[in-house]
């Protein structure tokens, strides 16, 4: 199945029907094709509403909007700033936003809950813990580790020189991994605060997904996804590997069947690729050129996929 969504794809989200793309126009394109509008002006930052129900997206309006087909309801509006990172725990029922230096958690069952914590520079991407009690800041310098539901508190920074862009705990939430603005991981045990350092990509790192129940975590930015170790203690010490290499494309997004052995990737060229890591084998996707895939999603038995031209599809495994 294709799609013609007329704008840039910012992310896809599975929901409880089936995929939905989030619009560089504010729109949210559903899996029957039904339109919803839900911001004026672009989508910068999606998540699965912590219900299932729908999706929760940030955009450039300063809005938070949890959209359901044919509704859109505004959870928070903060003037003229950007909504640029969003986050969701299912176990919590906490949902996460930054907008410049600050990030306000809100709560799905209590609409007078918010809490707010302020950072010395932009907060660039959130996580929560596996738990939904702690959630990680990425911003310049390293990561701010925050719990919460609690007011007044000093945060646990993980530090480390640069610019983070993106952050994930491991499924076990012993690890914290980010990326960094030049292309490079950086990692920390968070029982001791332990760095890791996993650089040598090409490109940033835009994705980064634990497969295999937390045993790897796949990761984009290169001529083919590369993975690391995570088991049996973590990867300290241990050479990644790379599958799907491919001299004449780089990976853009990688995406994970959840709790699963498969995981795909998007390229720079168009083409969309299924791994199993019991295997090894690559399986094509989408197989003809064109622009680059600009987001990947994957549930039990599907694959979406969206591109920075406008084009999407899905396809049933």
């Amino acid at each position: 199945m294709t799609f013609a969504l007329d704008a840039f794809v910012t992310d896809i989200v599975f929901n409880q029907t089936g995929p939905a793309f989030a619009l560089g126009d504010g729109a949210i394109v559903w899996a029957d094709g039904e339109r919803t509008r839900a911001h004026d002006g672009a989508i910068l930052c999606a998540a699965a509403h912590p219900s299932g129900a729908g999706l929760v997206t940030g955009g450039d309006d300063g809005r938070l909007v949890w959209s359901r087909p044919g509704v859109a309801i505004e959870l928070a509006s903060i003037g003229h700033r950007w909504i640029d990172a969003v986050a969701v725990s299912t176990v919590s029922g906490l949902i996460a936003f930054s907008a410049g230096r600050e990030v306000t958690v809100l709560d799905i069952k209590d609409p007078a809950f918010a809490r707010r914590f302020a950072h010395p520079a932009s907060v660039a991407a959130l996580a929560f813990d596996p738990k939904g009690r702690r959630i990680a800041a990425a911003t310049y310098g390293g990561a701010a580790l925050w719990y919460a539901r609690i007011v007044e508190q000093t945060p646990v920074n993980m530090r480390w020189a640069g610019s983070h862009i993106a952050a994930a705990f491991s499924p076990d939430g012993k690890f914290l991994i980010s990326s960094m603005q030049e292309g490079a991981l950086h990692g920390w045990r968070l029982s001791d605060a332990m760095d890791m350092r996993m650089g040598g990509y090409p490109a940033k790192v835009r994705s980064l997904i634990f497969v295999a129940k937390g045993a790897w975590l796949a990761t984009s930015g290169a001529h083919g996804v590369v993975l690391w170790p995570f088991g049996g203690g973590g990867p300290m010490g241990k050479q990644a590997m790379e599958l799907g290499h491919d001299e004449t494309a780089l990976v853009t997004r990688a995406a994970a069947d959840p709790g699963g052995s498969r995981f795909c990737a998007g390229l720079d060229d168009g083409r969309v690729w299924l791994c199993d890591l019991e295997t090894q084998i690559i399986t094509p996707i989408k197989a003809e050129k064109g622009a680059p895939i600009s987001a990947l999603a994957m549930a039990s038995g599907y694959i979406a996929w969206g591109d920075e031209a406008g084009g999407g599809g899905a396809v049933t495994l």
